[in-house]
Protein backbone atom coordinates (compact mmCIF):
# COMPACT_ATOMS: atom_id res chain seq x y z
CA UNK A 1 0.00 0.00 0.00
CA UNK A 2 2.86 2.55 0.96
CA UNK A 3 4.36 1.37 -1.97
CA UNK A 4 1.74 2.75 -4.87
CA UNK A 5 0.46 5.38 -2.51
CA UNK A 6 4.74 7.01 -2.86
CA UNK A 7 4.19 6.24 -6.29
CA UNK A 8 1.25 8.26 -7.07
CA UNK A 9 2.20 10.95 -4.96
CA UNK A 10 5.88 11.35 -6.52
CA UNK A 11 4.27 11.42 -9.90
CA UNK A 12 1.84 14.18 -9.03
CA UNK A 13 4.59 16.06 -7.25
CA UNK A 14 7.00 15.97 -10.64
CA UNK A 15 4.08 16.54 -12.80
CA UNK A 16 1.59 19.50 -13.56
CA UNK A 17 -1.42 18.88 -11.88
CA UNK A 18 -4.32 21.44 -13.08
CA UNK A 19 -6.33 18.54 -14.53
CA UNK A 20 -6.40 17.35 -10.80
CA UNK A 21 -7.91 20.91 -10.39
CA UNK A 22 -10.10 20.85 -13.03
CA UNK A 23 -11.71 17.40 -12.28
CA UNK A 24 -12.13 18.74 -8.82
CA UNK A 25 -13.83 21.61 -10.27
CA UNK A 26 -16.21 19.23 -12.29
CA UNK A 27 -17.06 17.39 -9.28
CA UNK A 28 -18.34 20.35 -7.59
CA UNK A 29 -20.75 21.69 -10.24
CA UNK A 30 -21.96 18.24 -10.88
CA UNK A 31 -22.98 18.03 -7.72
CA UNK A 32 -25.54 21.03 -7.68
CA UNK A 33 -26.63 19.77 -11.08
CA UNK A 34 -27.73 16.67 -9.93
CA UNK A 35 -29.93 18.37 -7.42
CA UNK A 36 -31.73 20.95 -9.39
CA UNK A 37 -32.19 18.26 -12.04
CA UNK A 38 -33.98 16.20 -9.97
CA UNK A 39 -35.69 19.43 -8.55
CA UNK A 40 -37.04 20.01 -12.15
CA UNK A 41 -38.68 16.76 -12.46
CA UNK A 42 -41.24 17.96 -9.79
CA UNK A 43 -42.74 19.79 -12.78
CA UNK A 44 -42.16 18.58 -16.06
CA UNK A 45 -41.83 14.90 -17.38
CA UNK A 46 -38.33 12.68 -18.27
CA UNK A 47 -38.17 13.77 -21.46
CA UNK A 48 -39.20 17.67 -21.38
CA UNK A 49 -36.14 18.23 -18.62
CA UNK A 50 -33.48 16.60 -20.73
CA UNK A 51 -35.02 18.41 -23.77
CA UNK A 52 -35.20 22.12 -21.71
CA UNK A 53 -31.50 21.63 -20.28
CA UNK A 54 -30.52 20.28 -23.41
CA UNK A 55 -31.59 23.18 -25.51
CA UNK A 56 -30.08 25.82 -22.96
CA UNK A 57 -26.79 23.82 -22.61
CA UNK A 58 -26.39 24.38 -26.39
CA UNK A 59 -27.43 27.53 -26.06
CA UNK A 60 -24.93 28.40 -23.68
CA UNK A 61 -22.01 26.69 -25.14
CA UNK A 62 -22.55 28.58 -29.03
CA UNK A 63 -19.55 30.62 -28.60
CA UNK A 64 -17.42 26.86 -28.62
CA UNK A 65 -18.91 26.05 -32.42
CA UNK A 66 -16.31 25.20 -34.52
CA UNK A 67 -16.07 22.90 -37.94
CA UNK A 68 -14.40 19.64 -38.90
CA UNK A 69 -14.38 17.18 -41.20
CA UNK A 70 -16.36 14.21 -41.32
CA UNK A 71 -15.16 11.74 -39.63
CA UNK A 72 -14.42 14.01 -36.74
CA UNK A 73 -18.75 14.75 -36.88
CA UNK A 74 -18.99 10.76 -37.34
CA UNK A 75 -17.12 10.06 -34.43
CA UNK A 76 -19.20 12.02 -32.38
CA UNK A 77 -22.54 10.22 -33.06
CA UNK A 78 -21.59 7.23 -31.00
CA UNK A 79 -20.89 9.46 -27.74
CA UNK A 80 -24.62 11.18 -28.33
CA UNK A 81 -26.36 7.92 -28.05
CA UNK A 82 -24.39 6.99 -24.89
CA UNK A 83 -24.72 10.16 -23.24
CA UNK A 84 -28.39 10.01 -24.35
CA UNK A 85 -29.12 6.74 -23.11
CA UNK A 86 -27.15 7.41 -19.70
CA UNK A 87 -29.11 10.39 -18.92
CA UNK A 88 -32.74 9.10 -20.07
CA UNK A 89 -32.57 6.13 -18.38
CA UNK A 90 -31.11 8.03 -15.00
CA UNK A 91 -33.79 10.60 -14.71
CA UNK A 92 -36.58 7.54 -14.98
CA UNK A 93 -34.43 6.12 -12.33
CA UNK A 94 -34.32 9.28 -10.38
CA UNK A 95 -38.10 9.88 -10.85
CA UNK A 96 -38.63 6.18 -9.44
CA UNK A 97 -35.83 6.33 -6.43
CA UNK A 98 -34.65 8.93 -3.56
CA UNK A 99 -31.42 10.61 -4.81
CA UNK A 100 -29.74 9.37 -1.94
CA UNK A 101 -29.80 5.97 -3.36
CA UNK A 102 -29.29 7.19 -7.00
CA UNK A 103 -26.29 9.02 -6.12
CA UNK A 104 -24.83 6.34 -3.98
CA UNK A 105 -25.14 4.19 -7.31
CA UNK A 106 -23.68 6.53 -9.44
CA UNK A 107 -20.76 6.67 -7.37
CA UNK A 108 -19.47 3.20 -8.10
CA UNK A 109 -18.85 4.15 -11.72
CA UNK A 110 -15.44 4.58 -11.32
CA UNK A 111 -14.96 1.34 -10.54
CA UNK A 112 -16.45 0.16 -13.39
CA UNK A 113 -14.40 2.08 -15.58
CA UNK A 114 -11.25 1.51 -13.94
CA UNK A 115 -12.15 -2.84 -14.43
CA UNK A 116 -12.81 -2.29 -18.11
CA UNK A 117 -9.92 0.24 -18.80
CA UNK A 118 -7.87 -2.82 -17.19
CA UNK A 119 -9.27 -5.56 -19.12
CA UNK A 120 -9.52 -3.61 -21.95
CA UNK A 121 -5.51 -3.90 -21.75
CA UNK A 122 -5.10 -7.24 -20.93
CA UNK A 123 -3.69 -5.97 -17.18
CA UNK A 124 -4.55 -7.90 -14.52
CA UNK A 125 -6.40 -6.94 -10.80
CA UNK A 126 -3.57 -7.24 -8.12
CA UNK A 127 -4.37 -7.96 -4.27
CA UNK A 128 -4.96 -4.33 -3.54
CA UNK A 129 -7.05 -3.99 -6.83
CA UNK A 130 -9.40 -7.02 -6.11
CA UNK A 131 -9.56 -5.50 -2.45
CA UNK A 132 -11.37 -2.13 -3.76
CA UNK A 133 -13.44 -4.15 -5.65
CA UNK A 134 -14.59 -6.11 -2.77
CA UNK A 135 -15.16 -3.64 -0.62
CA UNK A 136 -17.38 -1.64 -3.71
CA UNK A 137 -19.47 -4.20 -3.85
CA UNK A 138 -19.90 -5.08 -0.44
CA UNK A 139 -21.22 -1.14 -0.25
CA UNK A 140 -23.64 -2.00 -2.80
CA UNK A 141 -24.77 -4.50 -1.20
CA UNK A 142 -25.15 -2.81 2.11
CA UNK A 143 -26.80 -0.28 0.35
CA UNK A 144 -29.96 -2.87 -1.25
CA UNK A 145 -30.35 -3.80 2.48
CA UNK A 146 -30.66 -0.22 3.70
CA UNK A 147 -32.59 0.88 0.79
CA UNK A 148 -35.68 -2.45 1.28
CA UNK A 149 -36.11 0.08 4.23
CA UNK A 150 -38.12 2.29 1.57
CA UNK A 151 -39.25 -1.05 -0.73
CA UNK A 152 -36.38 -0.83 -3.00
CA UNK A 153 -35.09 -4.30 -3.66
CA UNK A 154 -32.39 -4.38 -5.90
CA UNK A 155 -33.02 -7.49 -7.76
CA UNK A 156 -36.67 -6.70 -8.94
CA UNK A 157 -37.23 -3.05 -8.47
CA UNK A 158 -37.71 -0.91 -11.90
CA UNK A 159 -35.64 2.00 -10.76
CA UNK A 160 -32.60 -0.03 -10.20
CA UNK A 161 -32.74 -1.74 -13.52
CA UNK A 162 -32.45 1.60 -15.12
CA UNK A 163 -30.19 2.93 -13.29
CA UNK A 164 -28.18 0.16 -13.71
CA UNK A 165 -28.33 0.77 -17.41
CA UNK A 166 -27.69 4.21 -17.05
CA UNK A 167 -24.44 3.49 -14.95
CA UNK A 168 -23.01 1.53 -18.07
CA UNK A 169 -23.68 3.61 -20.69
CA UNK A 170 -21.90 5.84 -18.68
CA UNK A 171 -18.95 4.15 -17.74
CA UNK A 172 -18.77 3.48 -22.12
CA UNK A 173 -19.09 7.05 -22.73
CA UNK A 174 -16.21 8.23 -19.97
CA UNK A 175 -14.22 5.65 -21.77
CA UNK A 176 -14.82 7.12 -25.02
CA UNK A 177 -14.28 10.57 -23.81
CA UNK A 178 -10.26 9.55 -22.92
CA UNK A 179 -10.21 8.63 -26.66
CA UNK A 180 -12.12 11.57 -28.64
CA UNK A 181 -10.15 14.31 -26.00
CA UNK A 182 -6.63 13.19 -27.67
CA UNK A 183 -8.11 13.66 -31.33
CA UNK A 184 -11.06 16.22 -30.82
CA UNK A 185 -10.92 20.15 -28.80
CA UNK A 186 -13.24 19.92 -26.24
CA UNK A 187 -15.04 22.64 -27.50
CA UNK A 188 -15.87 20.90 -30.83
CA UNK A 189 -16.93 17.89 -28.77
CA UNK A 190 -19.38 19.86 -26.43
CA UNK A 191 -21.03 21.85 -29.04
CA UNK A 192 -21.75 19.08 -31.61
CA UNK A 193 -22.49 16.52 -29.17
CA UNK A 194 -24.97 18.48 -27.48
CA UNK A 195 -26.23 19.24 -30.97
CA UNK A 196 -26.85 15.61 -31.50
CA UNK A 197 -28.65 14.44 -28.32
CA UNK A 198 -31.00 17.71 -28.89
CA UNK A 199 -31.80 16.24 -32.25
CA UNK A 200 -32.22 12.83 -30.45
CA UNK A 201 -34.77 14.13 -27.87
CA UNK A 202 -36.64 16.03 -30.63
CA UNK A 203 -37.06 12.44 -32.40
CA UNK A 204 -38.11 11.24 -29.51
CA UNK A 205 -40.55 13.48 -28.10
CA UNK A 206 -42.27 13.26 -31.90
CA UNK A 207 -42.83 9.95 -32.05
CA UNK A 208 -44.14 9.90 -27.94
CA UNK A 209 -46.17 12.68 -29.32
CA UNK A 210 -47.38 10.78 -31.89
CA UNK A 211 -47.91 7.72 -30.69
CA UNK A 212 -49.25 8.93 -27.13
CA UNK A 213 -49.63 12.73 -26.34
CA UNK A 214 -50.78 12.26 -22.63
CA UNK A 215 -47.42 10.26 -22.00
CA UNK A 216 -45.47 13.87 -22.55
CA UNK A 217 -47.24 15.77 -19.85
CA UNK A 218 -47.13 19.64 -20.87
CA UNK A 219 -44.07 21.58 -20.32
CA UNK A 220 -43.94 23.99 -17.92
CA UNK A 221 -41.00 27.10 -17.58
CA UNK A 222 -38.87 26.55 -14.51
CA UNK A 223 -35.35 28.17 -13.80
CA UNK A 224 -34.07 25.39 -12.40
CA UNK A 225 -33.96 23.95 -16.01
CA UNK A 226 -31.40 26.87 -16.77
CA UNK A 227 -29.64 26.41 -13.62
CA UNK A 228 -29.01 22.85 -14.31
CA UNK A 229 -28.02 23.46 -17.67
CA UNK A 230 -25.42 25.84 -16.59
CA UNK A 231 -24.12 24.08 -13.86
CA UNK A 232 -23.57 20.63 -16.69
CA UNK A 233 -21.66 22.84 -19.12
CA UNK A 234 -19.59 24.21 -16.61
CA UNK A 235 -19.02 20.64 -15.17
CA UNK A 236 -18.24 19.43 -18.76
CA UNK A 237 -16.09 22.04 -19.80
CA UNK A 238 -13.84 21.64 -17.27
CA UNK A 239 -13.71 17.72 -17.17
CA UNK A 240 -13.03 17.20 -21.08
CA UNK A 241 -10.36 19.82 -20.43
CA UNK A 242 -8.68 18.17 -17.67
CA UNK A 243 -8.83 14.80 -19.71
CA UNK A 244 -7.07 16.60 -22.43
CA UNK A 245 -4.38 17.35 -20.40
CA UNK A 246 -1.59 14.67 -21.51
CA UNK A 247 -0.69 13.76 -17.70
CA UNK A 248 -4.85 13.04 -16.93
CA UNK A 249 -5.52 9.64 -16.06
CA UNK A 250 -8.98 8.83 -16.62
CA UNK A 251 -9.12 6.52 -13.78
CA UNK A 252 -8.54 9.25 -11.22
CA UNK A 253 -10.84 11.57 -13.28
CA UNK A 254 -13.32 9.68 -12.97
CA UNK A 255 -13.07 9.32 -8.74
CA UNK A 256 -12.55 12.81 -8.54
CA UNK A 257 -15.55 13.52 -10.71
CA UNK A 258 -17.63 11.17 -8.70
CA UNK A 259 -16.87 12.36 -5.22
CA UNK A 260 -19.87 15.03 -6.85
CA UNK A 261 -22.24 12.43 -4.71
CA UNK A 262 -21.18 14.01 -1.48
CA UNK A 263 -22.77 17.51 -2.89
CA UNK A 264 -25.55 15.31 -3.81
CA UNK A 265 -26.46 13.69 -1.32
CA UNK A 266 -25.73 16.22 1.76
CA UNK A 267 -28.15 18.76 -0.72
CA UNK A 268 -31.04 15.56 -0.75
CA UNK A 269 -31.03 15.22 2.69
CA UNK A 270 -31.39 18.50 3.32
CA UNK A 271 -33.85 19.91 0.21
CA UNK A 272 -36.05 16.83 -0.23
CA UNK A 273 -36.05 15.62 3.56
CA UNK A 274 -35.29 11.61 2.25
CA UNK A 275 -34.89 8.81 5.19
CA UNK A 276 -32.82 6.61 6.23
CA UNK A 277 -29.97 9.16 5.44
CA UNK A 278 -27.16 7.61 8.05
CA UNK A 279 -27.19 4.41 7.04
CA UNK A 280 -26.77 5.45 3.47
CA UNK A 281 -24.13 7.73 4.85
CA UNK A 282 -22.00 4.74 6.26
CA UNK A 283 -22.63 3.15 2.60
CA UNK A 284 -21.56 5.84 0.33
CA UNK A 285 -18.54 6.06 3.00
CA UNK A 286 -17.74 2.21 2.57
CA UNK A 287 -17.91 2.85 -1.44
CA UNK A 288 -15.74 6.03 -1.84
CA UNK A 289 -13.13 3.87 0.33
CA UNK A 290 -13.26 0.79 -1.87
CA UNK A 291 -13.04 2.75 -5.22
CA UNK A 292 -10.53 5.38 -3.61
CA UNK A 293 -8.18 2.14 -2.81
CA UNK A 294 -8.93 0.53 -6.50
CA UNK A 295 -8.26 3.75 -8.34
CA UNK A 296 -5.09 4.65 -6.34
CA UNK A 297 -3.61 1.09 -7.09
CA UNK A 298 -4.38 1.17 -10.80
Amino acid sequence: MRKFTKNIVSSHCNSDIMWVYLALASSFFLGFYDIFKKKSLEKNSVLWVLFAISACSLLFITPMFSTGSVREYLLLIPKAILVSTSWMTGLVAMRMLPLTTVSTIKASRPVFVVILSILLFGEHLDLWQWTGVLIVFVALWMLSRSSRKEGIYFSRDKGIMWMAVSVFTGVASALYDKYLTRILDPGFIMFWCNLYILIILVVIILIAYVRKKESLGRFRWDWNLAVAALLIVTADAMYFFALKDGEAMLSITSLIRRCSVIITFAGSAVIFKENHIREKAVDLAVLLIGTTILVLAS
